[in-house]
C-alpha cells in the first residue's frame, strides 16, 4: 500500500491509474479503523480496480467541546488494518493540506443539514459537506463509500452531490454491529464497562419502534415510549424520530419508506443510530 501526504502526490498516482483506464473507489475516514471501515473497503475493491483511503480528522465538523483533540488517532494500527484490507493508496493529509491559507470557503446543505444531528450540532454538516467535497476534488473518484451507520451524513452527501453535479456514484454499506447489536463506532472506546453493557438497548429500542410501526401503533406514542425507556435506563436523549426516508421529515402513519433515526449520549460518547424498513 502506497503513502502520500500531500494532494500533488495523490493526483500523481490517480493521473497514473487514469492513464491505465483504472476505475478508482474512495473510502473517506476519521481513522481509529474498526471492522465497519473494513466493510467500506472490502466494497469498495469488489467495485473498482483502485481502493484510495483518507485518514483524516477533519477540524471544521466538531463544535465547541467537542472531542477533536481527544479523538482517538490510532494510524500506525489504521496503516496494518489496510495493508491487510489491501487498500491501495492511504492519503494521510495535515489539516494545512486540506485547508490552506485559512481556507473560508464552506458548502451547506440547506435544511437537510439542520435537521435531527444537525440541529444539535450546529455547522456539523457544513463541515462534512464542505471536507467530503474537498476530498472529491483531490480524489477525483469514480465511486465513493460511505457506511448507513450516520444515515443523515450519508443523506447529505447524496444531495451534494446531486446539487453540485459531482461526478462520483455514492454507494452506502450497511451497519457493521458487535455481537449484541451495537453499531460499531470509533467513539465506542469512550464507553465504561458499566455503559457498554447498556449501549445496545439503543438498537434495541429503535427494532421494537420498527415493530410497533408495523403493528399500526401511533407514531409519537412509539416515539415517546422508547424515550422514556431509554431515560430510565441512563441515555440522554437528543432525538428518537420516525421518519421520510428520502428527506428526513417527519413521517406521518401513511408514509411507506420509513427511517428511524436516534442519537443520545451515554457518558462521554454520543451514540447515533438508525433503522430504515418499508411497511
Amino acid at each position: 500500500m502506497q503513502k502520500v501526504t500531500t494532494v500533488s502526490q495523490l493526483r500523481e498516482q490517480i493521473k497514473q491509474w487514469r492513464k491505465q483506464g483504472l476505475r478508482v473507489a474512495f473510502v473517506p475516514t476519521m481513522g481509529n479503523l474498526h471492522a465497519g471501515h473494513i466493510k467500506l473497503v472490502e466494497k469498495a475493491r469488489e467495485l473498482a480496480d483502485k481502493v484510495v483511503v483518507s485518514i483524516f480528522v477533519n477540524p471544521t465538523q466538531f463544535g465547541e467541546g467537542e472531542d477533536f483533540e481527544s479523538y482517538p488517532r490510532t494510524e500506525l494500527a489504521d496503516q496494518d488494518k489496510l495493508i491487510q484490507a489491501q487498500a491501495d493508496l492511504l492519503f494521510l493529509p495535515t489539516v494545512f493540506e486540506v485547508y490552506p491559507n485559512k481556507a473560508t470557503t464552506s458548502i451547506s446543505v440547506g435544511k437537510l443539514s439542520t435537521l435531527h444531528c444537525g440541529a444539535h450540532r450546529m455547522g456539523h454538516f457544513d463541515g462534512v459537506a464542505t471536507v467530503v467535497t474537498k476530498l472529491f476534488n483531490m480524489v477525483q473518484p469514480d465511486i465513493a463509500i460511505f457506511g448507513e451507520k450516520d444515515f443523515q451524513q450519508l443523506a447529505v452527501i447524496r444531495k451534494m452531490v446531486q446539487d453540485l453535479n459531482i461526478a462520483v456514484e455514492i454507494i452506502g454499506v450497511q451497519t457493521e454491529r458487535e455481537s449484541d447489536g451495537l453499531a460499531m463506532s470509533s467513539r465506542n472506546g469512550y464507553l465504561t464497562e458499566e455503559e457498554r453493557s447498556t449501549a445496545p438497548k439503543l438498537y434495541q429500542a429503535l427494532r421494537k419502534a420498527q415493530q410497533d410501526v408495523l403493528q399500526g401503533k401511533k407514531f409519537k406514542i412509539i416515539e415517546q415510549e422508547q424515550k422514556t425507556l431509554l431515560e430510565k435506563i441512563g441515555f440522554k436523549i437528543d432525538y428518537f424520530s420516525i421518519c421520510k426516508a428520502d428527506n428526513l421529515q417527519l413521517a406521518s402513519e401513511n408514509e411507506e419508506a420509513l427511517v428511524i433515526l436516534a442519537a443520545a449520549k451515554l457518558g462521554k460518547p454520543r451514540l447515533i443510530d438508525n433503522i430504515f424498513f418499508s411497511k
